[in-house]
């Protein structure tokens, strides 16, 4: 399987001081990520449509209490912004939509006055993108993760590698902290981490950390396995 940061079609739309239609769930989009919603509920039906009509650009968070279907969420307070790249209507009520993570937010305040939320949101840029260390943390993300997907592959059974490097430091913790499989509340935290070394540091933690357990999994299923050839083939 091919990994690749895909650039959204249309520029980064500011969102200094703006008011975004606000979608909770339960996965934690990071920028440069694609993510395809199956929209069936009713409000969240029409804030797509208000975004179509409009600018194709709403909020995604992570439900920090509540439900993201039927009832009132309470999000965290950092999230992205999601660009509509495509829309398939599937029937009645019921659109299949892909989009793609644009821009890190803060959220100030939650407006009630539609059948979704509505958000007044700042930015949150990466901060210390230049700083001295990030070329050598950049580095050691590269040799870890290049060992953490091996690891996966191995696990899974399915080849998992990066056609291309991103581009940029910043576009490289924001592919790790994807591909970290890792619960959504580290996630959130990742996201939530506001200068590029520190994230490159807690993002090479949690990537020792997963290869750890992945080797040690490893080692075990091939015991196992060796065990088991060698009762198949024991004289006795």
């Amino acid at each position: 399987m091919d990994l690749i940061r895909e650039e959204p079609a249309e520029a980064a739309m500011s969102i200094s001081c703006n008011r975004l239609p606000f979608f909770p769930l339960r996965t934690v989009l990071f920028p440069g990520m694609t993510l395809p919603l199956r929209i069936f509920e009713p409000r969240y039906v029409q804030m797509v449509s208000d975004c179509l009509e409009g600018s194709p650009v709403f909020g995604v968070v992570l439900t920090k209490e509540g439900k993201e279907v039927g009832g009132p969420a309470v999000p965290y307070p950092v999230g992205t912004t999601a660009r509509i790249i495509g829309v398939e209507r599937k029937g009645p009520g019921n659109l299949h939509i892909t989009t793609v993570g644009e821009e890190r937010f803060q959220l100030r305040g939650l407006e009630h006055d539609k059948p979704y939320l509505v958000g007044t949101t700042e930015p949150f840029p990466l901060r210390d993108q230049d700083a001295p260390e990030v070329g050598s943390l950049l580095e050691t993300h590269v040799a870890l993760l290049s060992r953490y997907l091996e690891l996966l592959s191995q696990a899974s059974a399915v080849e998992i590698r990066l056609q291309r490097q991103p581009e940029t430091p910043e576009a490289m913790a924001h592919l790790v902290a994807m591909l970290l499989q890792v619960p959504a509340s580290v996630k959130q935290r990742l996201l939530s981490i506001s200068d590029l070394p520190a994230l490159f540091r807690d993002e090479a933690s949690l990537l020792r950390g997963e290869a750890a357990g992945l080797t040690i999994a490893l080692c075990g299923v091939d015991i196992v396995e060796r065990g088991a050839a060698e009762d198949r083939f024991s004289p006795n």
